[in-house]
């Protein structure tokens, strides 16, 4: 017993290990290089990057959270009494989930609000300055929102329970506090996959064909590629006299050298569409976009199904278990390939909720720039998938993607046995998702629609007349000098 033990531990910490040693190079090759100093600020930049290596960590981890318990269940099933899956069991899994929502409460609570703090710390007015002085701050602006986070909790959860024993467990920190704060969190968090999920689903195929090499039908690319030198050439050209000429106005050079970046750019996609093999051009881009499509339509699907589960029979209703038996039953009707669709299916909403993140305009702010991406732009990062990955085994139970039961904390959440949040969460999904596709794929025929009635011309109008202003403008320099 004692040995399986031990076995369940090294298991849990190798496993945070390959996260870590993940999240670490993840972070170096977005963080910004000027960054790195020797100096008071170079110290806390490390810190900072540190406890925000940890974060992706655990985000990484409540992300396979899932995943890897549905895989679980379904070897042991198959293999019942294999001596070298013995650690493979009911107690690691529990371990793991409460492991990673221990980590989370940590991160989301503790860490990031002191690397932020830590960064943005000074040290008081009048006190020395160093290490020293801003850990004091930080700790002090820490005790200072917790007071705020906690006085917001027991107020809120004070007007909504006023029954006796809600009161008495008021002032119970552990039991009641952080429970309930995450599981406002975690309501958050799903709020926030609802509104980035559906968005991303539709974003996903704009993504996939900049990414990939779309067929070239009754196109010459050839052609289209000495247009675009040429065009190269000539803005090089006019670059040339310009810089030769001081009097030139610095607005129309930075058009220019806007203009040729562009350029170029169309020059190299054109190159790359011309490069790539026939197979890639007429094979892969199709296949990628069926599956997409499918992964899509099977996901909408299965909530749809699920809403019609909720109406009939109350059971389907998200819960937490507490039994820690595992491998007794297959909780997928075609097992081992219903599993491994399941886990494609969270991947694939995963992928879709931080394209979508990062598409709202809201948090356009926080999209990370390899080499160029600060501290703090980081923390926001790391906070927001933190969130989303949380929510991800929540989301992913309350949809009907799978039907394995959430585990640890998880389950413990107050409003997933609310039948009309979670009903009116699937019924927004399913309609915000379809609302989304039907949006991106009759695009091409609005707009036809719009240059058939010419409403087209009123925004082509002033885009053309700005831009002929500005060629005016530019000419009318090259005159004068």
């Amino acid at each position: 017993m004692c040995s399986i033990r031990s076995l369940e531990e090294r298991v849990c910490f190798l496993l945070f290990a390959v996260l870590y040693i993940v999240s670490y190079c993840v972070i170096s090759r977005y963080k910004r290089k000027s960054d790195d100093q020797e100096d008071e600020d170079a110290i806390v930049n490390r810190i900072s990057m540190y406890l925000c290596t940890f974060t992706l960590a655990v985000s990484g981890g409540a992300v396979l959270l899932l995943p890897f318990s549905i895989i679980s269940n379904e070897i042991l099933l198959s293999l019942p009494k294999n001596y070298y899956i013995q650690w493979l069991n009911g107690s690691l899994i529990h371990g793991l989930w409460n492991l990673v929502s221990l980590f989370s409460n940590l991160c989301l609570f503790v860490l990031m609000p002191f690397a932020y703090f830590f960064l943005e710390s000074e040290g008081f007015a009048g006190s020395k300055k160093g290490i020293k002085a801003r850990v004091l701050e930080t700790f002090v602006m820490l005790f200072l929102l917790g007071l705020l986070i906690l006085g917001i909790v027991w107020v809120a959860s004070a007007l909504i329970d006023n029954d006796a024993a809600s009161m008495e467990s008021l002032y119970d920190l552990w039991e009641f506090y952080l429970p309930y704060l995450y599981s406002c969190i975690s309501l958050m968090g799903g709020l926030l996959l609802l509104m980035c999920t559906p968005v991303g689903l539709s974003r996903m195929f704009t993504v996939m064909g900049q990414l990939l090499v779309k067929p070239t039908i009754l196109e010459d690319l050839d052609e289209q590629i000495y247009c675009i030198q040429l065009q190269e050439e000539a803005l090089e050209r006019r670059l040339n006299g310009t810089m030769s000429n001081s009097y030139f106005h610095g607005n129309s050079q930075h058009h220019l050298y806007k203009e040729l970046d562009n350029i170029r750019n169309q020059r190299n996609k054109l190159e790359r569409r011309k490069k790539a093999s026939a197979w890639e051009k007429n094979l892969l881009y199709p296949i990628v976009m069926l599956i997409l499509l499918a992964g899509t339509a099977i996901s909408v699907l299965l909530v749809a199904l699920n809403i019609v589960y909720l109406l009939v029979d109350e059971t389907a209703l998200p819960k937490g278990s507490t039994e820690r038996n595992l491998g007794n039953a297959s909780l997928s009707k075609f097992g081992v390939a219903q599993a491994v669709i399941e886990i494609i299916l969270m991947f694939y909403l995963l992928v879709s909720s931080v394209v979508g993140f990062y598409s709202l305009r809201v948090f356009q702010e926080l999209t990370p720039r390899k080499d160029d991406t600060t501290m703090t732009t980081i923390i926001g990062c790391c906070v927001s998938i933190l969130v989303l990955s949380s929510a991800l085994p929540v989301m992913s139970r309350t949809l009907g993607i799978t039907r394995f039961d959430l585990l640890g904390d998880f389950g413990r959440f107050n409003w997933l046995g609310n039948f009309y949040i979670v009903l009116s969460y699937n019924l927004l999904f399913a309609v915000v998702t379809t609302l989304c596709l039907v949006r991106k794929f009759t695009s091409a025929v609005r707009e036809e629609l719009l240059k058939a009635l010419g409403l087209d011309k009123l925004n082509l109008s002033n885009s053309t007349t700005d831009a002929e202003s500005g060629k005016h403008a530019v000419n009318g320099h090259q005159k004068t000098l």
